[in-house]
């Protein structure tokens, strides 16, 4: 969601438990305000998250810094995210229905943060390991916290979000030095390390989801790896992707489908319009909505951090109305 301040983050979760909610055919969730800083950001919160491992902030970005060692920053990141927390509890009390949560995974994680010797914890198989695995430990206590917090949802969704791991698997993560390529993570290691964060997930409870918003993400691993949920955004789909989210949605998954842009357009379209675009897609795969049903929801593009606030709302209700007409 926008905004650059602890206000925004407020008035965020103002919006998201306003325009979500359950009767209106809301999917209500835990915003990330991003534009507050790095401890705010996707990394910054995953690693706040993350069980044991330590990190701090560099001029180059977020960096490991081993067992229990954390900087300021990284401090930093574990208070504003528990600050958040104390936000939801205060203004989600007696909240029911579904929920979500997200967290950067642990690709997009070792794409983006530095061992303690320098490059990203993507070139050591060692470190990148140790990262999933205290991911998914730190995971198991975030869900438990949560679910404290709210203790009358009903179905809680843990959005693992992968934004870098088709680069991952394609070698095309460039290396510190900007020259070179880091090598790909084959098949089998990609699926182990999502397995360790999905499988944690399942086990506390809660419903894991993976979300990304790049070409060429390799679907049917996700979903080997126990992914129950997949989340795209439509613009990004090729033909390819189209089949395999269709057989995603087929054998009883959920799938979540970007179908507004998360920037102020040109022109506002209406509910009808989206309703329209979403019903073409399914005709086009040949998936009737009323089987579909539930395991359908439709969301912004990749986030709203880029809209102004208005937008931002104007986006969650259009979307709200869109899934009664669905659901209807």
């Amino acid at each position: 969601m926008p905004g650059d301040d602890q206000p925004a983050y407020d008035e965020a979760l103002r919006v998201v438990l306003g325009e979500l909610t359950p009767d209106r055919w809301g999917l209500a969730h835990l915003p990330e305000v991003p534009g507050r800083g790095a401890t705010a950001t996707m990394t910054g919160r995953a690693l706040a998250i993350v069980a044991e491992l330590g990190a701090d902030l560099q001029p180059a970005g977020w960096r490991l810094t081993g067992f229990d060692s954390s900087g300021v920053d990284h401090r930093r990141a574990r208070s504003l995210l528990a600050q958040d927390l104390d936000a939801l509890e205060e203004q989600a009390q007696g909240y029911r229905g579904a929920f979500k949560i997200q967290v950067a995974g642990p690709w997009t994680l070792a794409a983006t943060v530095e061992r303690p010797r320098g490059d990203k914890v993507l070139a050591d198989h060692g470190a990148r390991r140790e990262l999933a695995q205290a991911l998914a430990e730190g995971l198991r206590d975030h869900v438990a916290d949560v679910r404290r917090r709210l203790p009358e949802v009903e179905r809680l969704i843990v959005q693992v979000d992968e934004p870098a791991l088709p680069a991952v698997v394609a070698a095309r993560v460039p290396t510190a030095s900007g020259f070179g390529r880091h090598r790909n993570v084959d098949a089998p290691a990609a699926s182990e390390a999502l397995e360790w964060v999905l499988a944690a997930i399942e086990a506390s409870g809660a419903e894991p989801w993976v979300h990304s918003c790049a070409a060429g993400v390799p679907w049917a691993l996700l979903r080997r790896a126990g992914a129950r949920g997949l989340s795209a955004d439509l613009a990004t789909l090729s033909a390819g992707d189209h089949d395999a989210l269709a057989e995603a949605i087929e054998s009883g998954g959920t799938l979540a489908l970007g179908v507004l842009p998360g920037t102020d357009p040109a022109s506002v379209p209406t509910d009808a319009q989206v309703t329209e675009s979403v019903l073409r897609w399914l005709d086009m795969l040949g998936l009737d909505p009323a089987e579909v049903g539930e395991r359908l929801v439709v969301t912004p593009s990749c986030g709203l951090a880029g809209a102004t606030p208005a937008w931002a709302q104007t986006a969650l209700r259009l979307l709200g109305k869109a899934a009664g007409h669905l659901a209807g």
